[in-house]
This record gives C-alpha cells, sequence and structure tokens, in this order.
C-alpha cells in the first residue's frame, strides 16, 4: 500500500467525522469542509490505485522480458552451436570428398 492509498484514506475518515460534527452542531462550513476532505481523499486513495496497478503490470512486463530474454539467449546459443556442427560437418565431408578424388587421381597416374 503506498502512501497516497493510505493518505486518501486517512483524509476519507477525517472528512466524514468532520462532515459528521458539522451536520451535528450546524456549521455548515465545517460540514462542507468534511465534504471536500472526503473527495480529496477518494481522489488520493484513486490516485495510489493507478499508482499500484502501475507498479504491478512494470514489473509483470519486466519479469516476462526477463524470461524472454533467457530463452532467447538459450534458443542463440543453440542456433550457434547447430550452426557451428553444420559448419565442421561439411568441412570434413569436403575434405573427405577431396582426399577422395585426390586419391583416385594419384591411383590413375601410377598405373
Amino acid at each position: 500500500m503506498n502512501t497516497h492509498k493510505v493518505e486518501g484514506k486517512f483524509d476519507q475518515v477525517s472528512g466524514k467525522i468532520k462532515q459528521g460534527v458539522g451536520e451535528a452542531v450546524g456549521n455548515q462550513k465545517l460540514a462542507n469542509k468534511g465534504a471536500a476532505e472526503q473527495i480529496k481523499g477518494a481522489a488520493k486513495e484513486t490516485w495510489g490505485n493507478a499508482k499500484d496497478t502501475a507498479n504491478v503490470v512494470r514489473e509483470d512486463e519486466r519479469s516476462r522480458a526477463r524470461a524472454e530474454g533467457k530463452d532467447m539467449k538459450y534458443r542463440t546459443e543453440n542456433t550457434a552451436n547447430d550452426m557451428r556442427d553444420r559448419a565442421t560437418t561439411s568441412a570434413h565431408n569436403m575434405k573427405s570428398k577431396i582426399n577422395d578424388k585426390l586419391d583416385d587421381i594419384k591411383r590413375e597416374h601410377r598405373r
């Protein structure tokens, strides 16, 4: 709970008391001040709720981004490993094919 919500609730209670006392003793000015304080408190509390909601959304998005970043790193590393394996396998296959051809040529010329 943030300070705006706490202050808002306090202002609403305080305003309710002032309004009640003002109405009980016939003091319209005090009753009006109490009503205004309740409205102010409700606005503060609502602002506090909005801030809390924004914080929840922000934290959720940060968590999601972290998770996606970790997943992306994992996938990138796997892709890099796969590409290295393919490249080295291709190089070995090419070497074997070339060496086989060279051996064929040597055999033909030794006859």
